[in-house]
């Protein structure tokens, strides 16, 4: 028989216990709410479907308590900024001002300029920065572009004795890609991870298979659809 027992002390951080400590705590955070919710490690998301006027009014009333809490424009979820007409250039900035701020703080500290030294820092603590979630906020703009690239070629102007080199060979004489390149690499490999079924619970709807067998080569060809804004296409 089981009795309740007070809680004196915290559990360890990476325990093996501590994720279902947690689960058991919030599992019934969720009850009495009629919408779709998605919960985090750290975060709860409310959202639903709107397909109608009369819908798109009602997402926009929710309360905390007593208090009507009030629409914003923008929204900020998982890190990733996006605003009400779905344009990403503000995300842009952000993540550039983070990579520039962290990568000029490698350039004050370290008093070496070699490349085995500033290329694994920017690797590990610059350019993650710059493609965190970067399937959701990819840019479309040759400006937002041209502003995550220059993070990277800024980078590459910090290591000795490349400073008389083009951006593109001191790419080349370090084994990098441009950003936009590694940008489109992931989206070949997400595209091809959902095909072979690794997002199942969303897979309807978002790509068209091409089923002819008169083409050549392995079988994943897409569809291509029809759009008629440029901000679904």
């Amino acid at each position: 028989m089981f009795k309740w027992k007070p809680v004196t002390s915290g559990v360890p951080w990476g325990s093996v216990l501590g994720p279902v400590l947690f689960n058991v705590f919030v599992r019934d955070i969720d009850s009495g709410i009629e919408c779709t919710h998605n919960k985090f490690a750290d975060d709860t998301k409310l959202s639903g479907m709107v397909d109608m006027l009369e819908g798109m009014d009602a997402m926009h009333k929710y309360r905390l308590g007593r208090e009507w809490i009030e629409s914003s424009p923008e929204e900020k979820d998982l890190g990733a900024l996006v605003d009400e007409k779905l344009n990403m250039s503000w995300q842009c900035t952000l993540a550039a001002q983070k990579a520039n701020r962290i990568l000029g703080c490698i350039k004050r500290s370290m008093a070496s300029r070699s490349r085995e030294v500033i290329l694994p820092l920017y690797s590990a603590l610059v350019r993650h920065h710059l493609a965190y979630c970067v399937q959701l906020w990819n840019p479309q703009h040759r400006k937002d572009m041209d502003l995550l690239e220059r993070v990277q070629q800024r980078a590459t102007e910090m290591i000795r004795g490349l400073g008389h080199l083009s951006y593109e060979d001191r790419l080349r004489e370090l084994g990098l890609f441009r950003l936009e390149k590694r940008r489109l690499q992931g989206d070949i490999i997400a595209g091809f991870q959902y095909l072979k079924g690794a997002y199942r619970g969303d897979r309807e709807g978002l790509f068209m298979r091409d089923w002819s067998n008169r083409m050549r080569g392995n079988g994943f060809k897409l569809k291509e659809g029809r759009f008629r804004l440029d901000t679904r296409k």
